[in-house]
């Protein structure tokens, strides 16, 4: 009995070891606070996203306002393989300071 119960924990050390290690995932949806608004979002932190160059944040921002973060494909402002990147870091809040910050972003461009 004691010879099984060790060949039987041998067999599962060996097993775990070609077991491939779990990454613990993120949440699928993240504090939205800690969110980067794309209605009012600076064109400095648009370009602070993965994959984000000066071209599509200048699309970004002629887009606006967006009421809700997938019209950055749905419109084609972003091909969809950019858009997943930084979709769990953006969202598309939208109100009326919204409003009055995408204007004056707009015009610091």
């Amino acid at each position: 009995m004691k010879k099984t119960f060790l060949q039987l924990f041998a067999l599962l050390a060996l097993a775990a070891t070609f077991l491939p290690a779990q990454t613990p995932k993120p949440a699928p949806y993240a504090d939205r606070s800690a969110l980067l608004n794309i209605n009012t979002a600076t064109p400095a932190q648009l370009l602070a996203l993965p994959g984000m160059g000066q071209a599509y944040v200048q699309r970004i921002i002629a887009g606006r306002p967006y009421t809700a973060k997938n019209q950055l494909v749905s419109r084609g402002i972003l091909p969809e393989t950019a858009y997943e990147k930084i979709a769990p870091q953006i969202v598309a809040k939208k109100g009326s300071k919204d409003l009055i910050a995408v204007v004056f972003n707009s015009r610091s461009l």
